[in-house]
């Protein structure tokens, strides 16, 4: 089984989701097919097709995050020394060629990629043309707008 990177927080937030889906999520699909048990005919009840369907869905989750935390390797970027490179779990300032705008984007695990916080997903197009790269180096992105030309401004281990 291959190992799945992830921040500090992002570990923490699977740890969370995976308390509050076992502890309070489970209890109300269970108390939801109880309920819709006990109005009789099975067959035709929408509400208890409903509350299985869901029922399945947390199963089903809570299998998915506790093989990711099972497959984790967490790492914490502070103690991160890569030379000033851009590696998992850094922040890079980048400036757009094109436009002259810089961004800021913090590197990280799939589950915990959200571009409206900065933080994008290590398989992204643009982690992966950025991996490797230092201060001073320009990334070519092949993204689904086009052709993007980034400068890698700084490379912070936060």
């Amino acid at each position: 089984m291959s190992t799945i990177p992830l921040t500090r927080r992002g570990s923490e937030m699977l740890k969370e989701e995976l308390q509050r889906l076992k502890s309070v999520e489970r209890h109300a699909v269970i108390q939801a097919i109880a309920e819709a048990r006990a109005q009789g005919d099975l067959s035709e009840n929408a509400e208890y097709e409903a509350a299985k369907d869901k029922q399945g869905f947390i199963e089903g989750r809570i299998l998915e995050i506790e093989g990711k935390l099972a497959a984790a390797q967490v790492i914490d970027p502070s103690t991160l020394d890569a030379d000033g490179r851009v590696v998992f779990g850094c922040t890079v300032d980048l400036e757009d060629e094109s436009s002259g705008a810089r961004v800021t984007y913090q590197i990280v695990g799939d589950d915990e990629a959200d571009l409206k916080l900065g933080l994008i997903s290590i398989s992204s197009p643009i982690a992966r043309a950025l991996i490797g790269r230092s201060a001073g180096d320009v990334a070519e992105v092949r993204a689904p707008g086009g052709l993007k030309t980034y400068e890698v401004i700084e490379v912070r281990y936060l």
